[in-house]
């Protein structure tokens, strides 16, 4: 238990922004889940956008500060390769 009340107050929004910054994440991971159930049902419409989806989560949880952007990066950039080689191989 905190001692004074700055570090009381300091509790209470720490889990504030904690169940914010879950919701992002799994938003996010949601996302990216539905979209490889897109890819491994071989449905490239569906690959698309669902790859909009997750990128556009992604971009907003960068924007929120909840992940770095290089992670979100890093994370489309495996999305749009596995969307190439759908499209590729379809």
């Amino acid at each position: 238990m905190p001692n004074k009340k700055s570090a009381a107050k300091r509790v209470l929004i720490a889990e504030k922004n904690r169940l914010y910054n879950r919701y992002w994440k799994t938003r996010c991971k949601t996302a990216a889940k539905n979209f490889l159930a897109a890819v491994n049902g071989n449905d490239q419409e569906a690959a698309l956008t669902r790859l909009n989806e997750a990128q556009s989560a992604l971009d907003k949880a960068v924007t929120k500060g909840v992940i770095h952007r290089n992670t979100a990066a890093r994370r489309k950039s495996k999305m749009a390769l596995k969307a190439a080689a759908l499209k590729k191989a379809g």
